[in-house]
């Protein structure tokens, strides 16, 4: 069983930056950062294989960069130019193959989830 611990979510204003971080108990192929919003499903917003391919959701494409550190089996997300839009609670996922699936950005595709974390952008 993975476990996953995330950290660094908070409030900014419109255009302002924050970094996630997702500490893992284990190294896995694939992780990826996944969010929800009140009343919404909860959607993909990136995601990163064991040799750095990344996929991202197009509405975060050019703003938000995944990245991982396998040594330390972490894993993060710069998000830049934030949009009160990207109010959610952020969840860091992992899995064998899920980030490999032409339909990553779907919450099957990953077995094991944090806590998350929550994000909010004021205008």
């Amino acid at each position: 069983q993975v476990q996953l611990v995330e950290s660094g979510g908070g409030s900014v204003q419109a255009g302002g930056s924050l970094r996630l971080s997702c500490a893992a108990s284990e190294y896995t192929t694939c992780m990826g950062w996944f969010r929800q919003a009140p009343g919404k499903e909860r959607e993909g917003v990136a995601a990163i294989d064991a040799g750095g391919t990344t996929r991202y959701t197009d509405s975060v494409k050019g703003r938000f960069t995944i990245s991982r550190v396998n040594a330390k089996n972490t894993l993060y997300l710069q998000m830049n130019s934030l949009k009160p839009e990207d109010t959610a609670m952020y969840y860091c996922a992992a899995d064998a193959v899920g980030c490999y699936s032409p339909s990553w950005s779907t919450r099957g595709n990953f077995d094991y989830w944090g806590q998350g974390t929550q994000v909010t952008v004021s205008s």
